[in-house]
């Protein structure tokens, strides 16, 4: 459905009109399926103990270069963009997508996802959140910064390897 509105002539017509560029990501959570549409720099990261003890955080990558708006990935002759869909493993899983703005923070090492993670170790997710906030705030954060989080408990076993 996003890709059959993206590629439609009057959506890249109306993008023409406007002035600059954004990125897009778009995150759907079903039963214990996650499933993503990414078009630019954003970052979706999934934090579950049994994906952090392997150092698996992000779950799609960051595209340079591709944009929806005045520049758009969609007038190409082919559209660039990247969908993905991961199982959520067993237990509290924690999603994260944030934009570009809290990785490039000045003085802060949020390139690193477990730095991210820190700040709801002890504390609630809105307070985590309002917490990285208020950090790149006072270290003059130079981009906007998006941060949308949300926990979510699967009771379902994940797939496990064969013994």
């Amino acid at each position: 459905m996003l890709l059959t509105i993206f590629e439609g002539d009057p959506f890249k017509e109306a993008c023409k009109t406007i002035r600059g560029e954004t990125a897009f990501l778009c995150v759907v959570r079903k039963e214990k399926y996650l499933w993503w549409f990414s078009v630019g720099d954003c970052i979706l990261y999934l934090n579950h103990p049994e994906l952090s003890d392997l150092n698996e955080y992000q779950q799609n990558h960051r595209s340079f270069y591709e944009w929806i708006g005045r520049v758009n990935t969609f007038d190409l002759d082919v559209p660039c963009f990247s969908t993905g869909t991961k199982e959520l493993r067993q237990g509290s899983n924690h999603i994260l997508l944030t934009t570009d703005g809290l990785l490039e923070c000045p003085n802060t090492n949020f390139i690193n996802p477990i730095e991210i993670f820190k700040a709801f170790k002890l504390a609630a997710n809105e307070e985590g959140v309002r917490s990285l906030l208020k950090e790149i705030e006072s270290k003059n954060v130079r981009d906007s910064t998006t941060i949308i989080s949300w926990l979510v408990n699967i009771e379902l076993q994940g797939s496990q390897p064969s013994k």
